[in-house]
């Protein structure tokens, strides 16, 4: 087995520049659902949604727990946009 060292490695770099707030937005838009659609399917009130959305508020960790378990994807993805933007079309 080969080994890997350090060397072999680089820190991560970003791939798109969106903010947690348009991913939500586009991953909801590519479910084709309204906010208050997602707020049913996530337990997050449309008031909240539109908060976040338009960045206004913080998502939080129990926040994006509950966005990705509606959207099915890994909390990542919505927490960590521009190292995810891959992922994020093919959430539809």
């Amino acid at each position: 087995m080969k080994s890997k060292s350090r060397a072999n490695f680089g820190p991560a770099k970003p791939h798109a520049k969106v903010s947690t707030g348009e991913v939500i937005r586009m991953l909801r838009e590519l479910k084709e659902w309204s906010q208050a659609e997602l707020a049913q399917r996530s337990g997050i009130t449309a008031t909240n949604l539109s908060l976040l959305e338009n960045d206004k508020i913080e998502i939080g960790k129990k926040r994006a727990e509950q966005l990705a378990r509606a959207f099915d994807v890994h909390p990542a993805i919505i927490m960590f946009p521009e190292y995810e933007a891959k992922e994020i079309g093919n959430a539809a």
